[in-house]
């Protein structure tokens, strides 16, 4: 024991950093430690006011959101099956229109197509029907034709005035014909084409004497007169259906308002 206390004392010696002079350097500075933990405490005083000032501006955006977006975020059911019946409409609409254009798979038809959606048009029904009041001499077809003649003009002006609300465009970019803009059928919905077909397919078999087979043609007719719609490209598939509704509807309101005889005579001795 003696011994290794001389010894430790000699090593305590010999070490320069144990001299007076050199005492500084192995001991930490208290001022360094104080600013630092200073430094420290006002970082994290001020992230904590950072993160209190900006959650309001936080909680104040996210109560300014419209409500178009919170109900993009969270859709509800209705309008999730609304949006996947138009997906599905446009896209089998756009499968159907095959002669839409020269290059489609059914591009060679595309005439034809058209000549067969031209009986449906409203132009040349309201010009034969005038032929036909002209040279008619019954009372009975002269009251037939006077109300074919307001089923036609109500029709025009009626799908014409929805189409311009609707103002829905068709599956492909198709500029209408001149027929078209004579009728102002310009938009898609509703098929104006359609529910002409429909309601003077359903007007002739209600008022006039037809075998089962020109029935038959009839109602083949007025399908094909809206399924040429689609085919070339001018229609979705809904627009041909509430065509045909739509011209089912006009085909119940002429019936209500019929005019008699009286009054077509009446109508036809004024023009």
């Amino acid at each position: 024991m003696p011994a290794s206390q001389p010894r430790s004392r000699a090593r305590d010696r010999s070490n320069v950093l144990n001299r007076a002079e050199f005492l500084s350097l192995n001991q930490p500075l208290k001022g360094n430690q104080e600013s630092r933990s200073s430094s420290r405490k006002q970082s994290a005083q001020a992230g904590a006011a950072g993160a209190q000032n900006n959650n309001p501006k936080e909680r104040r955006q996210s109560q300014q959101l419209p409500e178009e977006d919170c109900m993009q975020l969270n859709p509800s059911f209705k309008g999730i099956a609304f949006n996947s019946l138009l997906a599905i409409d446009i896209c089998m609409s756009k499968r159907l229109g095959v002669c839409a254009n020269r290059a489609s798979s059914w591009g060679g038809a595309r005439s034809m197509i058209n000549l067969l959606g031209i009986t449906g048009h409203g132009i040349p029904w309201i010009a034969g029907t005038l032929i036909c009041l002209v040279k008619s001499s019954t009372l009975a077809g002269q009251e037939v034709l006077m109300n074919l003649l307001l089923a036609l003009l109500l029709d025009i002006v009626s799908v014409a005035g929805l189409q311009k609300l609707a103002k829905r465009k068709g599956p492909y970019d198709i500029n209408p014909g001149l027929l078209d803009y004579l009728t102002m059928d310009t938009y898609a919905f509703p098929a104006g084409h359609a529910s002409r077909a429909a309601m003077i397919s359903k007007f002739f078999l209600n008022h006039l004497v037809l075998a089962i087979p020109l029935r038959i043609l009839l109602v083949l007719w007025a399908f094909c007169v809206g399924f040429s719609r689609v085919m070339i490209g001018r229609h979705h598939i809904t627009d041909v259906l509430s065509g045909f509704v739509f011209g089912y509807l006009q085909f119940m309101l002429v019936e209500l308002i019929w005019m008699s005889s009286n009054t077509c005579q009446m109508l036809i001795s004024i023009w």
